[in-house]
């Protein structure tokens, strides 16, 4: 299956909308299921918002070769860190801490201690980031989250390696 006959800018588009849908549904479970996000979760969300911005600007920018393969790079490296958050996510729910020991909220954090203090207490998150309060299919939100980064990063390397073919086939 190939997607040679879409241009970059409605492939962009398309990685948009799918960022898009995933914070929509984040916040869907947030503000009406009321599930409230562990630091991790919020973390994933950035990364998510972060991929949604690259992929908008690279759908309104409708850049040639070299500008796909800057804004795939940009999508990569957001999204393999959107990946390690969320496999640090699902290892924590199957290794659950022995104490638990809950977090404050992110934003609380963020305006009382500095952002590096920050990050490294949730990449240390304890007992709410292990704490699986919704399955779908089986799997919990983490392990979807996981799931999505995992094929916005396959989407992303495909779109960088067709335009290094075409900018290949063109010389």
């Amino acid at each position: 299956m190939t997607l040679s006959h879409l241009t970059p800018r409605k492939l962009a588009l398309a990685g948009f909308f799918v960022c898009i849908a995933m914070i929509g549904f984040a916040l869907y479970l947030q503000y009406f299921v009321n599930l409230e996000p562990c630091p991790l979760c919020m973390l994933q969300r950035i990364c998510y918002t972060l991929l949604a911005v690259i992929f908008l600007a690279a759908a309104l920018h409708g850049p040639g070769k070299t500008g796909v393969q800057i804004y795939a790079s940009l999508g990569i490296v957001t999204a393999a860190v959107g990946l390690g958050l969320a496999t640090r996510h699902v290892w924590l729910q199957w290794y659950p801490p022995k104490e638990s020991a809950c977090t404050a909220d992110l934003f609380f954090q963020l305006q009382r201690f500095p952002v590096l203090s920050v990050l490294q207490k949730a990449l240390r998150a304890t007992g709410d980031c292990a704490v699986v309060d919704w399955t779908f299919l089986g799997l919990s939100l983490a392990q979807w989250s996981w799931l999505g980064f995992l094929a916005l990063l396959v989407y992303l390397g495909y779109l960088f390696r067709s335009a290094t073919a075409r900018r290949v086939a063109a010389h």
